[in-house]
């Protein structure tokens, strides 16, 4: 079993869809495969998560699925020649009620909201940022601007407006289908693009809910964090997700390049201590799309999202349609395995002034001292929820954190933890049986040995989700 603590995750596409080279993705260090629902029919992803559920299966792993949302199509439409070239000082029209394909003088809009949501003087990023246009004027459904930075410009292509200001609701009619698609297949965790505040969080849980409601099954929510509107309402976002996304890409180009890397510390630390998850996303290991190996700023990005704690790290089109899907994967535990060695800040400071007011809280922070002073060879929680797991994943401890439950999509859903192992283990309702099995378990997976010392939590009565009430200490016979 893996000694890495920070879980990497994977998008599902083109070039990692072979059944063979899915398994050795699996078996190399992916934690979670990310499904991007802005490509593909609901059938593709029904397919799809199936080819993931049988590649586990034969890799003898189990992992997590998130179906990450399409949002809102904020975006130029087709041209006439595929593309066009823009140059600084000419004039573009980006027309809402333009129905031919677009040419040099300007394009038609996806999004038909954008007249109303702009003004004279305003900033457009288009393409990522690589095209530039300024607001010259608005007239009826035609935004009349002027090119600032130029380039190509193609089919389809992004619009930002810099500082934020788009309306444009974070869950779509199709976002609404695609989440009744990803309950069908039982999507552990799925991602919400966009989202400005609690309310769109709120809306997504309620008709995750109901779309899962007749699997009896529910994912966990994370927000992506990449508008400017959402920065402010960082904290309400968190309070009503299970995690969020440090989304750099449409984030950076709302906000400024510069801005990002302070922010991606920011949210980290956030979330850790909001009890969230945080999986810090985009162009990660990107000159891996192409190269067989990472520049040493990659190498050095991913080292310090490790560092700042995130639980997760994302690849993207490196493995949806890159060249070196499976060296990318290796690399980046390779990276995150290394980063792991420095230094770890002193327990003690986490719990410096902090009160508990759950009883399951205080007993999981009571294994991590204990555990931690100890220097136990394992922390080993059985939990029914996961809750357990996730609050001790939520400081630094060199001992791993073994997380035994007798419920798959919990052990699914702990795949996502930092530090946690997830495994299966139907234990008996009899405390001390319950106990011995858990041991016997840990000493066949080679986990333990006789001498070694670990700590073990669990609740009475036992399977009661919430119910964590006991510390043990242990010694292997």
């Amino acid at each position: 079993m893996s000694r890495r603590a920070t879980k990497i995750v994977a998008t599902l596409g083109p070039a990692s869809s072979d059944p063979a080279l899915l398994e050795k993705m699996i078996r190399a260090g992916v934690n979670v495969m990310r499904l991007n629902f802005s490509h593909g029919t609901a059938q593709d992803h029904v397919d799809r998560a199936r080819l993931v559920r049988e590649a586990a299966q034969r890799a003898g792993r189990e992992l997590a699925i998130m179906a990450d949302l399409q949002g809102p199509k904020i975006r130029v439409g087709k041209f006439a020649e595929g593309k066009v070239f823009l140059a600084p000082g000419d004039k573009f029209i980006l027309d809402a009620s333009r129905t031919e394909p677009g040419d040099a003088g300007g394009v038609g809009l996806d999004y038909k909201e954008l007249p109303r949501d702009v003004k004279a003087g305003d900033l457009l990023l288009l393409n990522d940022g690589l095209i530039v246009l300024t607001v010259d004027a608005v007239r009826g459904e035609a935004v009349h601007t002027t090119v600032r930075l130029g380039g190509e410009l193609s089919n389809n292509k992004g619009i930002n407006k810099q500082g934020g200001g788009l309306t444009a609701p974070a869950l779509t009619a199709k976002d609404m289908d695609d989440i009744k698609t990803a309950m069908s297949f039982q999507a552990d965790y799925v991602a919400v693009s966009f989202p400005k505040n609690a309310a769109d969080m709120e809306r997504a849980r309620q008709l995750c809910n109901v779309a899962a409601a007749p699997y009896r099954h529910r994912p966990g929510l994370i927000a992506k964090i990449e508008r400017a509107e959402a920065i402010p309402n960082l904290e309400e976002i968190l309070r009503v997700s299970d995690g969020i996304m440090v989304a750099r890409g449409d984030l950076a180009v709302e906000v400024g390049n510069a801005t990002v890397p302070a922010l991606q510390k920011r949210m980290i630390k956030m979330a850790r201590a909001a009890d969230k998850l945080v999986i810090t996303a985009t162009q990660m290991m990107e000159s891996m799309i192409v190269n067989p190996v990472p520049t040493r700023a990659e190498v050095s990005d991913v080292a310090n999202a490790v560092l700042d704690g995130t639980d997760a790290v994302m690849l993207s089109a490196e493995t949806a349609a890159g060249k070196y899907p499976l060296e990318t994967i290796e690399e980046m535990a390779k990276i995150c395995e290394e980063a792991e060695k420095a230094e770890y800040r002193e327990l003690e400071a986490d719990f410096a002034g902090k009160t508990f007011s759950r009883i399951d809280q205080s007993i999981a922070m009571g294994a991590l001292f204990t555990a931690n002073r100890l220097g136990a060879k394992a922390i080993v929680a059985l939990t029914d929820s996961g809750s357990t797991a996730l609050w001790m994943s939520r400081h630094d401890i060199r001992a791993p954190i073994y997380a035994l439950t007798s419920r798959l999509a919990t052990q699914r859903k702990m795949a996502l933890y930092r530090n946690v192992r997830p495994l299966l283990l139907d234990t008996s309702a009899d405390r001390d049986t319950a106990l011995k099995q858990a041991e016997g378990h840990l000493l066949r997976q080679g986990i333990v040995q006789s001498g070694d010392v670990y700590a073990i939590t669990c609740g009475e009565p036992m399977g009661a989700p919430g119910g964590t009430n006991m510390l043990k200490i242990c010694r292997v016979a």
